[in-house]
């Protein structure tokens, strides 16, 4: 890995850690919670915390929070402004405990058993804990604003830009679970691209528009630039969606998206194709769910998909967009900088690893 993103990397762990300490402090206890009743101790506070810092504590690629700092230095780079990336850093958490906060609901919608190789949280915890934790850690992000040293107009777009970016994640999440929940309910393409623009394009259009806003960029770079990373999020749920299909994702079995029922673009890629087949995936999808992952289903499903060639013409696709719209974002300043460079290197190195 690049020198400079291992660096940065680093510093995104050390800021991430300051935000969901290991151990509660006075100070941190002040700043999430205010003024609490004085029988509350360290034992009650880790029914919220523990299942956060678990999960965190157990990978992810950590590609957003990145793409947040270095956008920021994108910005100060383009403008000539002297780089100051503290702000950035401190951001960080907002994106992260967002995104570990939807993965915890996510698996408990899905009804998922593993997560990075591990049983989720609310297998480990239980149901109720892990709801509540993941519910908690949406508005712990938060925190890291009203810690910075701003002013009140900064501190409120930034606010804003963070709950609005919440709000569209909820919806495209709210579509997802209607198509997963009724095997026989077929998206369109369209209405599948603007439910993963806000399922999942809304982590990076947040990660990018706060890193713009934090390294002075114009209300307009803001929106342009976070049009451009919601394509990059759809490209990459495209390439996650085949590669569950193919060798399943790290931490996942394969084609645990056909017992979810998922209506994932290599699906209706195939309908487009071979709307004929509609009956015989809904019985695929309903058997897949009723036996679960190690039913025949899921790979008569996968088969299925692969010979009519969608699930290569989404990887192609996935691949295609991201590739596009990373050099856009790179060069959304029209001038090559170092932070344009490892802009287009994290995505080529992200792509690498799907190739």
């Amino acid at each position: 890995m690049n020198k400079e993103f291992i660096n940065i990397l680093e510093e995104i762990e050390d800021n991430l850690n300051t935000a969901l300490p290991s151990k509660s402090t006075p100070e941190w206890k002040e700043l999430t919670f205010g003024t609490i009743d004085s029988c509350i101790n360290d034992s009650h506070i880790s029914v919220l915390t523990d299942p956060c810092a678990h999960l965190i504590s157990s990978g992810g690629k950590r590609w957003r929070p990145l793409l947040l700092v270095l956008t920021a230095r994108l910005v100060q780079e383009a403008k000539n402004i002297p780089v100051n990336l503290s702000k950035a850093f401190a951001l960080t958490p907002l994106v992260e405990f967002a995104h570990t906060a939807s993965l915890i609901h996510d698996d408990i919608e899905d009804g998922a058993d593993t997560r990075r190789g591990k049983p989720c949280s609310h297998i480990t915890y239980g149901m109720d804990v892990a709801i509540n934790a993941g519910s908690w850690l949406y508005f712990e992000g938060a925190s890291v604003i009203k810690k910075l040293d701003v002013s009140d107009g900064e501190k409120l777009r930034l606010y804003d830009l963070f709950l609005t970016e919440l709000r569209l994640l909820h919806l495209g999440q709210a579509m997802d679970i209607k198509w997963h929940r009724n095997p026989g309910l077929i998206p369109s393409v369209e209405e599948y691209t603007a439910m993963v623009r806000n399922k999942t394009g809304t982590l990076a259009r947040l990660a990018v528009k706060t890193g713009i806003l934090a390294g002075e960029g114009s209300e307009e770079e803001i929106e342009k630039a976070g049009k451009l990373a919601q394509d990059i999020g759809v490209a990459f749920q495209i390439i996650d969606d085949v590669t569950n299909l193919t060798t399943g994702n790290p931490g996942k079995k394969r084609g645990d998206d056909i017992v979810e029922g998922k209506k994932s673009l290599p699906v209706l890629l195939h309908l487009n194709k071979k709307p004929s087949d509609l009956t015989v995936l809904k019985e695929l999808f309903a058997r897949a769910k009723t036996e679960g992952i190690e039913s025949p289903a899921v790979e008569e499903a996968i088969t299925l998909l692969t010979k009519s060639g969608a699930v290569e013409e989404a990887r192609t696709e996935g691949i295609t967009l991201a590739r596009t719209k990373a050099q856009e974002l790179s060069l959304l300043f029209s001038k090559d900088t170092p932070a344009s460079a490892l802009i287009n290197e994290l995505f080529l190195t992200m792509l690498s690893k799907n190739a």
